[in-house]
């Protein structure tokens, strides 16, 4: 058991390292073996995070550059799409819109697609805005489409402030209590929930998700 064990982090640090060395040559290879092999899905999810924000660390100390980060992301966007048919969760007990987006000066979509393809594949009505959003884009979108909740991603700290933007403007429009705010992204802190006023503000994808369907599932009962 212990010996399996040892494989299995091994295929997934290669899938890691993969992302972070921008390894696209061998990283869908790996990601295929590790299903082979039985590797739950979930686990390669969180070692293609894994490596995703170490990639964001190191564009944030200068050592990759735009060009890097940007291949990054279509690297993560391929390896999605071969993960994405095992990401098998429970159907929401009825569709809840969704709006989602990266923050204002935030032009990086990949943690965004992790959500969108986990809520997607979960049953709900997800609304993609794109990046780069700003802040009244989400709350006019909320309430074109009668959302139940705003999603706000955001890979670098500098971008995150943007979502106590959008907490302002859904109290001008009356909606703050009917659409409840989540931020998300490597940037992300506990700490932002009480200073940018949001309902919630997770790093994890998987958890995101496990709290919107607890908000959905929640207000239901």
């Amino acid at each position: 058991m212990r010996d399996r064990r040892c494989l299995l982090l091994s295929s997934l640090s290669k899938i890691r390292d993969c992302i972070v060395g921008l390894d696209g040559d061998n990283l869908i290879a790996s990601i295929k073996d590790a299903l082979k092999d039985g590797v739950n899905p979930y686990e390669i999810l969180n070692f293609l995070r894994s490596g995703m924000e170490e990639v964001g660390r190191l564009y944030e100390k200068g050592e990759y550059f735009i060009s890097e980060l940007v291949y990054a992301g279509e690297l993560m966007k391929s390896a999605m799409e071969v993960l994405q048919p095992h990401l098998k969760v429970d159907q929401a007990s009825s569709k809840a819109s969704i709006v989602l987006g990266s923050a204002l000066g935030d032009i990086h979509d990949i943690g965004k697609e992790i959500v969108k393809s986990l809520l997607v594949s979960a049953g709900f009505e997800v609304h993609d805005l794109g990046v780069d959003v700003p802040p009244k884009a989400f709350v006019d979108k909320a309430g074109e489409v009668n959302a139940e909740i705003i999603g706000i991603s955001a890979l670098l700290s500098t971008t995150t402030h943007a979502a106590s933007e959008v907490v302002k403007l859904l109290k001008k429009a009356g909606l703050k209590g009917k659409v409840k705010v989540i931020l998300g992204g490597a940037a992300v802190r506990d700490w932002m929930v009480k200073e940018f006023g949001v309902d919630a503000a997770v790093e994890d994808a998987v958890e995101g998700v496990k709290i919107i369907k607890s908000w959905v599932e929640g207000a239901k009962t």
